[in-house]
């Protein structure tokens, strides 16, 4: 953790009532950023407010379905309005309905795709135009996962979505980059979190398969996804845009999916 790392500057992370986003919200506000953290209209943030303060950094909520456009632009808008400027997005919220391909209806579907892949298109891209029109550049880090190469059971839409995700961060990196804004994209692999917490339960098949795949013999933490994302926003990855990082333990390399861990 580097001390005033972000000091003065003004970040959005979307998701950030738990997991990887909250963690994201927690590093960035203890290095110097001021967080604008968003929930959905139904959650409460007040758990993650009160450990962001803990930090001796500063944050305040900002609620938005990330399905619905509207909702996102009135949260950049509200970011703004509240702490002066813009300076960095972390895409971080997603949904991930776990059922088989032959199971999950045309509204799930559409409310998977709306939230994960058009949800990160509209907080990128209108969070850029933001930063644009202040002239300071700035740097956003979108979220997909080892799913976007590792075709998981019972998770065929929330893959599609994630392989979305990494392909548009790359090409929005390329049309972004003469603005001075960064755009690169982390792959986290097993992460504790509370998503599908029954995939990761200490002594089930499913995270045996994961601890044991991963090169590291281990399951990742969240604050290790808020460690690569406040790399990436910050000075020293200066020099990088349009990369990819795979956060995972080094699952990836032994990526073969058995029928035996399926949850079907």
């Amino acid at each position: 953790m580097v001390k005033d790392r972000f000091k003065g500057k003004v970040v959005i992370v979307t998701g950030t009532t738990h997991g990887m986003g909250q963690a994201s919200a927690i590093r960035l506000a203890a290095e110097g950023a001021i967080v604008a953290c968003n929930h959905r209209p139904t959650s409460c943030p007040d758990e993650t407010m009160e450990k962001v303060k803990a930090t001796g950094g500063q944050g305040f909520p900002v609620a938005a379905d990330m399905s619905k456009p509207g909702e996102v632009i009135n949260m950049i808008k509200e970011t703004v309005k509240q702490a002066g400027r813009l300076d960095y997005i972390v895409s971080n919220a997603a949904i991930n309905p776990i059922t088989t391909w032959d199971q999950i209806s045309i509204e799930e579907y559409d409310l998977l795709m709306n939230t994960n892949l058009r949800g990160t298109w509209v907080i990128c891209t209108e969070g850029a135009k933001e930063m644009i029109k202040e002239g300071h550049g700035g740097a956003i880090v979108t979220t997909s996962s080892i799913s976007a190469y590792v075709g998981a059971p019972g998770q065929t839409p929330y893959c599609a979505t994630k392989a979305g995700i990494l392909m548009m961060s790359k090409a929005l990196a390329r049309d972004l980059g003469k603005y001075n804004i960064r755009v690169n994209c982390i792959l986290p692999g097993a992460i504790r979190t509370n998503m599908n917490p029954e995939f990761l339960t200490p002594g089930t098949i499913t995270e045996r398969f994961y601890r044991e795949k991963a090169a590291l013999k281990k399951i990742g933490e969240p604050s290790e996804i808020a460690s690569a994302v406040s790399f990436l926003l910050s000075d020293d990855a200066s020099f990088i845009t349009s990369a990819e990082l795979l956060v995972d333990g080094g699952f990836i390399v032994n990526a073969e999916y058995d029928e035996e861990i399926s949850v079907f």
